[in-house]
């Protein structure tokens, strides 16, 4: 992903994340750190962007901060290729472990990251701005 591809993500972020979309800058912030600590990708379907993914790693840790699809391209394996991405730049860099916040109250999703063999750890209440919790996951990438 590049800044130029910033007005696309920004249109998928609003609507995948209506009550807690990240702003402009807070992606801008993001994109300023690559490669150092930061990776993030978008997915394209006939020269347009469908999808975004982004990876924080550091040391022997890393983190998937975002992913989102398009609603009318979910379900087509998009987030699952991004998240591919994601797990394989983590060992790229070194990684041992990676974890994800997901919604309390998005299944699907929670489904999909228990399929990539991620684990349930936690919960942190009210953490996203409409006060729905974030379940907390983990995966070893030496499994």
């Amino acid at each position: 992903m590049t800044v130029d591809d910033l007005p696309s993500v920004m249109k998928i972020e609003r609507e995948t994340f209506p009550a807690d979309a990240w702003s402009e800058g807070m992606l801008r912030g993001e994109l300023g750190d690559q490669p150092r600590t930061r990776h993030y990708v978008v997915a394209l379907v006939d020269d347009k962007i469908v999808g975004y993914a982004g990876l924080f790693a550091a040391g022997d840790q890393a983190d998937v901060q975002t992913i989102a699809v398009l609603a009318e391209k979910q379900r087509t394996g998009i987030g699952s290729a991004m998240l591919t991405a994601l797990l394989a730049e983590a060992v790229r860099r070194g990684a041992q472990s990676i974890f994800l916040e997901v919604r309390a109250d998005n299944p699907g999703a929670q489904a999909v990251y228990g399929g990539f063999g991620f684990e349930r750890i936690g919960v942190r209440r009210g953490y996203y701005e409409d006060g729905t919790d974030a379940i907390m996951m983990k995966k070893d990438l030496n499994a």
